[in-house]
């Protein structure tokens, strides 16, 4: 049970951001239900992630492929669950969710793949990004999917923190 409680969403305040997540998304998740305590902050976090997740130009495979690995290294089960199935749609393998743990020994990812992963890694255990990881990633993308590769990456730990810190899981009662 997460650690506070979840908002209520019939807060007048609230009510045009959970109509407007209602209206995008289909319902609100238990992330959502929890941002809510503070509309602003709620807000804020649907329109930055909204731009990472559908403005973007980065392939949805490589997106959720990001977002899977920062789910595993930060130990987010939620993100994860909630990123799998997406996963799978945007043509990422059950492999290759199974090898997440040990991509860098697998041989079922490609070298986009393995430079978008070393570069995620790099962000998310050590924050600073090494010059031969970042020269790897350099030579796959353009400026702009640098940038959108970068936000999704940091996107994704601020989403895994707020989830874990906060102990919000999908089996969470409200």
């Amino acid at each position: 049970m997460a650690r506070i409680p979840y908002a209520d969403l019939t807060n007048p305040e609230a009510k045009p951001i959970v109509d407007r997540i209602v209206a995008e998304r289909g319902s609100v998740l238990h992330l959502y239900q929890m941002l809510l305590n503070s509309p602003p902050i709620a807000s804020g976090w649907l329109n930055y992630l909204t731009a990472v997740r559908q403005q973007s130009t980065l392939p949805g495979s490589l997106r959720e492929l990001v977002i899977m690995r920062v789910a595993v290294i930060n130990g987010a089960p939620y993100e994860a669950e909630q990123h799998a199935p997406i996963a799978l749609k945007e043509g990422i393998t059950q492999a290759q969710l199974d090898d997440l743990n040990q991509w860098e020994s697998s041989t079922k990812f490609d070298a986009t793949q393995r430079a978008a992963l070393a570069y995620c890694d790099a962000m998310t255990k050590n924050i600073q990004v090494p010059a031969e990881v970042f020269a790897a990633v350099r030579a796959q993308f353009t400026d702009r999917l640098m940038v959108e590769l970068t936000a999704t990456v940091g996107a994704y730990n601020m989403v895994s923190r707020f989830l874990e810190a906060l102990e919000i899981h999908s089996h969470d009662k409200r």
